[in-house]
């Protein structure tokens, strides 16, 4: 029995374990890495991007190379903010906001953009104060969770840009759809931005939340 215990705990048999333990480690190291560099990426914030990033946003913008998803802004049915008109429109304050972010667009330059919205009275509204958009509202930018991406290619003008008023969902939506990570729901009057070469091959370049458009402008 005495020569059995001696042979368990033999030096021989330390140094297999310690191999043993030693390959199992660097077995789950490796998977950490592999599950790290295969996760989804997060979207860019923009209002954080160095300043080679905002040169090529806005030379894209000016080629009218950029799909652009604006979600409304901040809807009266959600808050306790004073209407601006029907309860299932947006807030008062959500108006100025609305037509803050309208104003960068403008310095942006808006004389290559088509701009289309959602149906949707809140998505009317923003548009409306944002763009002083009053066209026809289009479903496929209230039902938009399959087929987001394809639809807005389609309607996408070769040299222009297109604006899309449109909701949380949505702009999820294409993210995903672009193997991007989850992402919170995107704030209020938050525009998510899409480049799009010569192969109509769409890239996710970033997001802009209303308050920061003065950061990336500045660069």
């Amino acid at each position: 029995m005495l020569s059995g215990t001696r042979r368990l705990f033999h030096p021989s048999n330390f140094a297999k374990n310690k191999t043993k333990l030693a390959a199992l480690v660097c077995v789950a190291a490796l998977a950490s890495v592999t599950f790290f560099l295969l996760k989804p990426a997060a979207v860019p914030d923009l209002a954080k991007g160095n300043n080679v990033t905002i040169t090529d946003f806005k030379s894209r913008w000016a080629q009218g190379d950029m799909i652009v998803l604006v979600r409304h802004v901040e809807r009266c049915d959600h808050s306790s903010a004073p209407c601006l008109g029907p309860a299932d429109g947006i807030t008062l304050p959500g108006k100025s906001v609305a037509e803050a972010v309208g104003q960068h667009f403008q310095t942006l330059g808006l004389g290559k953009a088509d701009i289309y919205s959602s149906p949707m009275t809140r998505t009317a509204q923003t548009a409306a104060f944002m763009f002083n958009y009053t066209g026809a509202g289009q479903e496929w930018l209230s039902n938009c969770r399959q087929t987001m991406l394809s639809d807005s290619l389609q309607h996408k003008a070769k040299n222009r840009n297109l604006v899309l008023v449109t909701h949380s969902e949505c702009m999820n939506a294409l993210a995903k759809t672009m193997k991007f990570r989850d992402s919170p729901t995107p704030d209020y009057g938050s525009s998510l931005f899409i480049t799009v070469d010569d192969q109509q091959q769409p890239h996710l370049l970033g997001f802009i939340n209303a308050n920061d458009w003065p950061k990336v402008l500045a660069n």
